[in-house]
C-alpha cells in the first residue's frame, strides 16, 4: 500500500512528457491520489479533487499566493503597456550594457541576485525585465528560463534574510540546538548544490557556451531568425523603475513590520501581497500623472488583461498546492524518507538525506514542503549520531532545491516558464543536465565530507 503513495507524482510527471500540458498532468495526479485515499473509490475521488482544491484557500498563506500572483501579473502589464520596460530595455542599449551576450546574460542573473527577499518575485521580475534584452542578442528565451531558476532559489538558501531563512529557522528552533540561528549559517557553506548551480549559471553567463538540449533551442531559435513581438514605444524608465523599487522595499518593510523589528520573523506570504497592492497603486498614479496618460478605464483594462496572462500560472500554482496536500495525506514524503534512511552507515547520511530530499522534492513539486518533511526527520538523525547538524541541514536544502530544479510539477519551475516566456517543458528539458550536473557533484561532494567527517 505504501509503495501507491509514489503513484500520483508519477502519473504528474508521466501524463506531463505524454500530453505535454502540466494542468491536465497535475489534475490527472490530483484524481489518483484522492482515489488512493478514498480507499480506490473513484467516485469519491472525484468530488475529492474539487475539496482538496478547495482545502488550499483554508489557509491564509496559500491564498495570499495566489492573489499575489495575479497581483504580480496586473503590474507587469501595467509596467509593460506604459512603456516602462521599453525605456528600460533602450536606456541598457543606449549605456552598452546589451553589447554583448554576456552583458545581457548577467541582467537576469544579477536580479535574481539582488531580489533576493522572495523567489517568485525574483523570477518574475528578471524574467519579464530581461525577455526584450535576449530577443535582441539572439538568445533562446529557454537559456533565459534556465538563468531565473537556477538564481533565485540558491540565492534564497544562500542569502537567507526572507521568508525561506523564516521558515527554516522555525523548523530547526524545536530542536535542543545551543543556538539555531548559527547553525543555519554554518550549513550555508556546505550547500554544494546551491554553490554548483550558481558557479554553473555564472559559466555559462561568461562564456555563452550552452550543452544538451539547450544547444538545440538556441540553434533552432538563429534559424527561425526571431524578432521580438513585446514592442512597445518607449516612455519614461521611471514607469518601471518606481514600481519594482516600491516592490522590493515595500517587502523588506512589511517583513520588519510583520515580525515585530525583525525580519525573518515577518510573514512571507503577507508582505509580499501588501507590496506588489502598494506597487500596483504606485504604478497607477505615475501613469495618470506622466506623459502616458490614460484613462483609469484603460488603467483597469491592462490590469486585467495582466491577470489573465497569469491565470495559467495561478491555475497551475492552484493544483499544485492541492496535489502537494493530497500527498501530504497519503504520507508520500515520510515514505520515501524512511525509505532512504533506514539502516545506513553514518558516513552515507548526508549523501543520502540529500538524495531523499531530492526524490521528495521531485516528487511533489515543493521544496519547502520538503524543508517540512525531512528536516524534522534529519535533524534528529544528526543530533543522536554525532554528524554535524549544520551538514545535514544542508543535504536537506540543497537536496530540496535539487528535486524542485528538476521536477516539472514544481511552482517555481512554471513560473520559471511563464515569467521568461519559454513553454514549460522546454525549461525542463533544457535545465535538466544543468541541474544533473551540480546534483551529481553534490552526492560524490557529501560523501567525501560524510567520511572526513566519521
Amino acid at each position: 500500500m505504501e509503495w501507491l503513495t509514489l503513484l500520483p507524482p508519477a502519473i504528474a510527471i508521466v501524463v506531463a512528457v505524454w500530453k505535454k500540458d502540466v494542468i491536465i498532468s497535475l489534475v490527472s495526479a490530483l484524481f489518483v491520489a484522492e482515489v488512493i485515499h478514498s480507499q480506490f473509490n473513484p467516485a469519491t475521488g472525484f468530488l475529492g479533487v474539487f475539496n482538496r482544491t478547495v482545502e488550499v484557500f483554508s489557509s491564509p498563506g496559500n491564498t495570499r499566493i495566489l492573489v499575489f500572483s495575479l497581483l504580480i501579473g496586473a503590474l507587469l502589464s501595467l509596467i509593460k503597456k506604459s512603456g516602462g520596460v521599453s525605456a528600460f530595455v533602450k536606456w541598457v542599449s543606449e549605456k552598452g550594457l546589451a553589447s554583448s551576450k554576456r552583458r545581457v546574460s548577467s541582467v537576469p542573473s544579477l536580479l535574481g541576485i539582488l531580489i533576493f527577499i522572495e523567489t517568485n518575485l525574483s523570477i518574475l521580475t528578471a524574467g519579464f525585465v530581461s525577455r526584450e534584452l535576449f530577443d535582441k542578442a539572439k538568445m533562446s528565451r529557454a537559456r533565459l528560463a534556465y538563468i531565473i531558476d537556477s538564481t533565485c532559489a540558491p540565492i534564497c538558501v544562500i542569502i537567507m534574510f526572507n521568508a525561506w531563512g523564516a521558515t527554516i529557522l522555525g523548523l530547526i528552533s524545536s530542536f535542543d540546538l545551543e543556538s539555531p540561528a548559527q547553525t543555519l549559517a554554518y550549513s550555508v557553506p556546505y550547500n554544494l548544490y546551491s554553490w554548483l548551480t550558481l558557479l554553473l549559471v555564472f559559466y555559462t553567463v561568461w562564456t555563452g557556451k550552452v550543452f544538451g538540449p539547450m544547444k538545440y533551442s538556441e540553434q533552432e531559435l538563429i534559424t527561425s531568425n526571431l524578432e521580438s513581438q513585446e514592442q512597445t514605444e518607449a516612455s519614461k524608465i521611471y514607469l518601471m523603475i518606481v514600481p519594482l523599487l516600491t516592490l522590493i522595499i515595500g517587502i523588506m518593510f512589511f517583513m520588519w513590520y510583520t515580525g515585530n523589528g525583525e525580519i525573518l520573523k515577518g510573514s512571507g506570504s503577507s508582505s509580499v501581497l501588501w507590496s506588489v497592492g502598494l506597487a500596483c497603486l504606485v504604478s497607477f498614479i505615475l501613469i495618470k500623472t506622466s506623459s502616458a496618460k490614460q484613462p483609469a478605464s484603460t488603467l483597469v483594462k491592462w490590469s486585467f488583461e495582466g491577470m489573465s496572462d497569469l491565470l495559467p500560472l495561478v491555475t497551475t500554482v492552484l493544483l499544485a498546492l492541492a496535489l502537494g496536500g493530497s500527498m501530504k495525506a497519503l504520507g508520500t514524503g515520510e515514505f520515501v524518507s524512511q525509505m532512504v534512511t533506514q539502516n545506513i552507515p553514518l558516513w552515507t547520511v548526508p549523501a543520502l538525506i540529500f538524495f531523499a530530499g531530492a526524490i521528495i522534492s521531485f516528487t511533489t513539486g515543493t521544496s519547502w514542503g520538503t524543508f517540512s518533511i525531512l528536516i524534522p526527520i534529519g535533524v534528529p538523525i544528526a543530533l543522536t549520531s554525532g554528524i554535524p547538524v549544520e551538514l545535514v541541514l544542508a543535504a536537506i536544502l540543497g537536496g530540496s532545491v535539487f528535486g524542485d530544479h528538476c521536477s516539472p510539477i514544481s511552482d517555481t519551475t512554471i513560473v520559471s516558464s511563464l515569467a521568461a516566456g519559454c513553454d514549460h517543458l522546454e525549461h525542463v528539458k533544457t535545465q535538466l543536465p544543468y541541474a544533473m550536473l551540480a546534483g551529481g557533484l553534490s552526492i560524490i561532494g557529501f560523501l567525501a565530507i560524510g567520511l572526513i567527517q566519521n
